[in-house]
């Protein structure tokens, strides 16, 4: 079962452009000694789309060495054809992934209808030596779900949750409303966590987790031993935050504020680009008024 606050982890990169796998490896051994659930690697964060398969392969391999048994292991595997999708979820398998994310493919967005996403998610769980979860974020794709189809993948045995990252509240309450509670539906944005604790979440796949881990834990802790006003102020304190490391600057702020906290950020990959100084700046002072610099 899973639960809890896993971090969408980035993949660093050095400024050849190349994977840095040891700074994956010295990340990891730092989250390790915070109360995270467990790590979604290869995710969009993870910049998944810009790596090769022999690159995620590999990732794969140096996370499993790095994270230790009572953590969980998430890994992405969606691509754009149902073929693809199963090969590389059978790879994160072998590499020791215990459950794979799967994307819904997106560039034939238009015909993305809900027979086409029943009929591909439902041969790639059949197909998955692991347990697949569904992954919803139409700000990237251009898809979103139809609670039909996730209703009808939910029945499925190999499908066990689903992360939402749409970020509309009235959708992720009617994903929840559809599925029987033993489904586990976690929310990908942290700017909306204490929300989607009270509707029903497991938990969060947050990108906000990787510098604030033991803030975002706190959250969903404080929220399940019933201290809701303790748990409400401490997402609102958040909010900018969040913000700025994800809608605001994206991927490259989100690395800025790793190094800001001892982590490995490093750059992302073009042709994304890293931060302005002035956009630097701006995160330096969220990081500060959210009291997590």
């Amino acid at each position: 079962m899973l639960k809890g606050v896993l971090p969408p982890i980035p993949t660093p990169f050095r400024e050849d452009g190349e994977v840095a796998y040891d700074k994956l490896a010295e990340n990891l051994e730092r989250w390790n000694r915070t109360d995270l659930s467990g790590y979604l690697v290869t995710g969009s964060n993870g910049e998944f789309a810009a790596l090769t398969e022999h690159e995620k392969m590999r990732i794969w391999e140096v996370a499993r060495k790095h994270i230790p048994a009572q953590k969980r292991f998430l890994a992405g595997t969606g691509c754009e054809t149902t073929r693809e999708t199963i090969a590389m979820t059978k790879q994160a398998a072998s590499a020791g992934a215990e459950a794979a994310l799967v994307v819904t493919p997106w560039y034939n967005k238009g015909a993305m209808k809900s027979r086409e996403l029943v009929a591909h998610f439902t041969a790639v769980a059949d197909a998955a030596p692991i347990p697949i979860l569904l992954y919803n974020v139409p700000q990237f794709t251009g898809v979103t779900m139809g609670s039909d189809a996730v209703a009808k993948l939910a029945e499925h045995p190999n499908i066990i949750g689903m992360k939402d990252s749409a970020g509309a509240m009235e959708v992720f309450a009617e994903y929840v409303r559809v599925t029987l509670p033993s489904f586990q539906i976690f929310i990908g944005s942290a700017l909306s966590f204490y929300v989607a604790l009270c509707l029903g979440a497991r938990g969060g796949i947050l990108a906000l987790a990787n510098i604030a881990p033991q803030e975002c834990v706190l959250i969903q802790r404080l929220f399940e031993d019933g201290k809701q006003e303790e748990a409400k102020r401490l997402q609102l304190r958040l909010l900018p935050l969040a913000r700025t490391v994800t809608s605001r600057f994206g991927i490259g702020g989100l690395k800025a504020a790793m190094s800001m906290r001892g982590y490995y950020g490093g750059p992302p990959r073009p042709p994304l680009l890293p931060p302005t100084a002035e956009e630097v700046e701006a995160v330096r002072s969220e990081l500060a008024a959210a009291g997590v610099l």
